[in-house]
């Protein structure tokens, strides 16, 4: 069977259509709580493709809840089970399509920035370095390459846009949107999540270049929310044969980006089909770090 064939671009539960559906996940409003279910999709320069990647929202479930469960004396999270048997009805009785890439959580109100924190120099923040020497308002010393490791982790922050692409904002203009003492508390925890997650990474092998978090209130707090440290929401690099530089092997779907850059896709939809062998080795990916963050991987 061919691995186009094996992802589940939508999961259906009968008689209940999701209150939202994202690039990714689908979400069921159960009042002071939501089901979250990460499907099989990925999308691309903010296009969804028509192909999903075999296991990818199990893959991205798993290692979530990996994390929200390792650092929850860190930080609270919106986080309570993935286990189907716990869900309210009808979704309890469907295993098959749940298991494993299905999240119950708090809801909280979501706070309209994403907190970015960046322990190497790539993607827009080297975009942006190599026209200013800045990322984000934070002066960076010069002559820093590709890839390069910063003297110390720095705060980035960017708009949660709804549509189009999200923003690069400055630490003062996300103050401006969330409030100051806010600001403060989530570049506070965000880097407290960063540098314990990095050392972790690095014990299994892997360097995490840079990751996004994002937070929403509840009970005059906040309370981490989304998606953990997954390889949609973070940069990971084999530790093995790092170089400066250049870029690095990433973990994630950069291996579609670059089947699209190679056929030169202008990235308006519709978006063009991923030959198998793309599709194959990206889920392989996936696999591959959810093998190395979390351990073996788990079903439930």
């Amino acid at each position: 069977m061919k691995a186009v064939e094996r992802a589940l671009r939508q999961v259906e539960i009968p008689g209940r259509k999701p209150d939202y559906s994202g690039k990714v996940r689908d979400l069921y409003d159960l009042g002071d709580s939501l089901l979250i279910v990460a499907t099989d999709r990925v999308s691309a320069y903010d296009v969804v493709l028509e192909e999903g990647i075999p296991g990818k929202g199990r893959v991205l479930t798993q290692i979530s809840r990996f994390w929200f469960e390792k650092l929850r004396d860190l930080t609270p999270s919106h986080y309570i089970t993935t286990e189907v048997a716990s869900l309210p009805e009808p979704f309890s009785r469907y295993p098959a399509l749940l298991e494993g890439r299905s999240m119950l959580v708090r809801r909280a109100k979501r706070y309209d920035v994403e907190c970015v924190v960046r322990g190497y120099l790539a993607g827009s923040g080297w975009k942006e370095y190599q026209a200013t020497g800045e990322v984000c308002g934070v002066k960076l010393p010069p002559g820093l390459k590709l890839s390069s490791k910063l003297p110390q982790p720095i705060f980035t922050p960017a708009t949660k846009a709804s549509e189009g692409h999200d923003e690069n904002i400055t630490f003062e203009r996300m103050a401006s949107i969330v409030g100051a003492s806010v600001a403060e508390k989530l570049r506070e925890t965000s880097f407290a999540i960063y540098q314990t997650a990095a050392a972790h990474a690095l014990e299994r092998g892997f360097i995490l270049a840079d990751t996004k978090f994002e937070f929403g209130e509840r009970d005059q707090g906040p309370l981490w929310i989304d998606e953990a440290l997954s390889p949609d929401s973070s940069r990971y690099w084999p530790a093995e044969g790092y170089r400066e530089g250049v870029a690095q092997d990433s973990f994630d779907k950069q291996v579609i980006r670059d089947y699209l850059d190679s056929i030169r896709w202008d990235r308006t939809p519709p978006p063009p089909r991923l030959p198998d062998e793309v599709l194959e080795k990206t889920s392989r990916r996936y696999e591959e770090a959810l093998a190395t963050i979390v351990g073996s991987p788990r079903g439930r």
